[in-house]
């Protein structure tokens, strides 16, 4: 397996190192820059491109948010996992509808983020404790919260399988093997789903099946 390269974005110099110990301990995991602003972020982007970005919100000159926003416009390919102090709500369906592939609250232990680091570069997204579906339904039905799908999505058989197994955790090559199809193919069929619905990644897929209960 090739490394999985890392850019932290974050303002605390203690919280980056602090990361950089736990993650150095997995030699499939490699931080390959810091920056402590998203200006900095987006600046190193033009010459290093990681696959995971650890990203903070609250940052000066340019935030989290904004970054995000940056990144998903101009680096499709690389994802962004949110680390914050905030587990509010509106803040958690505000980044997913931006594009953000998972989100972590600042405490987490070390464990837990690099499998979250693993899960974001494998499937797209990483929604455990902190956003899993029970939390994710209760978000995304309140209807204060609606988040923007393309409505009367028609979904071909296959589209409906593929979207299920998404929301199961399984990896393009998982759902492949389920399907006896190619992981090409199945890479396809996400790409598809993605445009028909109208989100901007398997993140926002996973939503759009929470909030037309397609998943239990």
């Amino acid at each position: 397996m090739s490394k999985i390269k890392i850019a932290i974005a974050d303002d605390y110099q203690i919280f980056r190192d602090g990361l950089k110990v736990g993650l150095s301990e997995d030699e499939n995991l490699e931080v390959i820059f810091e920056a402590d602003n998203g200006e900095e972020l987006m600046k190193s982007l033009e010459s290093n491109a990681p696959d995971v970005i650890i990203m903070d919100l609250k940052m000066p000159i340019m935030d989290g948010m904004e970054a995000t926003k940056e990144v998903r416009a101009k680096y499709p390919a690389i994802k962004v996992l949110v680390v914050t102090m905030y587990d509010d709500d509106k803040f958690i369906i505000h980044l997913m509808e931006i594009g953000a592939n998972g989100y972590l609250l600042k405490n987490t232990e070390p464990d837990e983020i690099r499998k979250s680091i693993y899960a974001v570069h494998e499937n797209g997204y990483y929604f455990n404790d902190v956003v899993n579906k029970a939390l994710l339904k209760k978000l995304v039905l309140k209807n204060n919260l609606k988040p923007s799908f393309n409505n009367n999505v028609e979904l071909s058989e296959r589209e409906l399988e593929v979207l299920k197994l998404i929301c199961e955790e399984k990896t393009a090559a998982e759902i492949a093997k389920e399907i006896f199809l190619s992981p090409r193919s199945v890479e396809g069929i996400r790409q598809r789903l993605i445009e028909k619905v109208g989100v901007r990644n398997t993140a926002g897929l996973v939503m759009f099946a929470v909030k037309n209960n397609m998943v239990d």
